[in-house]
């Protein structure tokens, strides 16, 4: 009797812990983001799979998107492979995914000098369908948790003489010089040996040619000293440098960009 009632509870949490299950999966289900798979497939489809491939993988039709040669160095801009969820630009910390109004902006707004277009012609639901389906190319928007994220409120004395001063300090110390040159032109000892998660060799910036990708005001750079660049050679100072040797360092590459 004992055990036939224990085999009932056994059987009835089993069936209490699948439906919890079916109605807890995660973000991608039919009945809550159908709808917006569709229109994000579709979207994709006719807007991106050009470039990222049809599965997403960076294998489009387009191939390289982007190659030329800087001094003596050929370099080549290829796609993003949105199957491993590696992102470049976030309000998040090194190794986290972006946030859902990062991968507004970046479809939105582009990315310069990276091939990645513009998309302001594309309506807001249409933007926020495609971020769905994007999402669903990769298995760590399903295994991971929302990281913390980033503001950057630039103080007052950014670009002083003071913090330029400073921020060369702070970039000769962290040996920003090894990889984009004593005079920022991307040029470093080390410039030659950087490679990407893909190992694809990648250029250091250039700062004296102007725009970051990323966008150049303070706030931009501070981000980009912040979070790194995932999937890059560029890491995150997050840990290494206070906020107020970051918004220094701001200050002097901005002088090198003449901003």
């Amino acid at each position: 009797m004992q055990r036939s009632v224990i085999r009932s509870i056994c059987a009835s949490t089993a069936g209490y812990l699948i439906i919890l299950s079916v109605l807890f999966l995660p973000q991608f289900s039919k009945t809550s983001y159908g709808a917006d798979m569709d229109t994000g497939k579709k979207v994709f489809e006719s807007r991106c799979a050009i470039c990222h491939g049809a599965k997403g993988d960076g294998n489009g039709v387009i191939g390289i998107v982007e190659k030329g040669v800087v001094g003596d160095k050929l370099w080549s801009v290829y796609p993003r492979d949105l199957t491993v969820g590696t992102f470049k630009f976030r309000s998040t910390p090194s190794g986290c995914l972006p946030t859902q109004a990062d991968l507004e902006y970046i479809v939105s707004k582009g990315i310069m000098r990276a091939a990645m277009p513009s998309h302001k012609d594309v309506s807001k639901s249409d933007v926020d369908a495609v971020i769905v389906y994007v999402k669903s190319l990769s298995t760590r928007w399903q295994e991971e948790q929302p990281c913390k994220t980033f503001t950057a409120a630039k103080p007052k004395w950014v670009g002083s003489a003071d913090s330029v001063k400073k921020g060369q300090e702070v970039y000769d110390k962290m040996k920003c010089w090894e990889c984009h040159g004593k005079e920022g032109k991307g040029d470093g000892p080390k410039s030659n040996e950087i490679k990407d998660d893909f190992g694809k060799p990648i250029l250091p910036f250039n700062f004296t040619t102007g725009e970051l990708k990323r966008g150049s005001s303070p706030e931009n750079v501070y981000m980009t000293f912040t979070t790194g660049l995932d999937g890059t050679g560029m890491p995150s100072y997050e840990d290494s440098l206070n906020e107020e040797q970051r918004w220094n360092l701001v200050s002097y590459t901005l002088k090198l960009m003449k901003k």
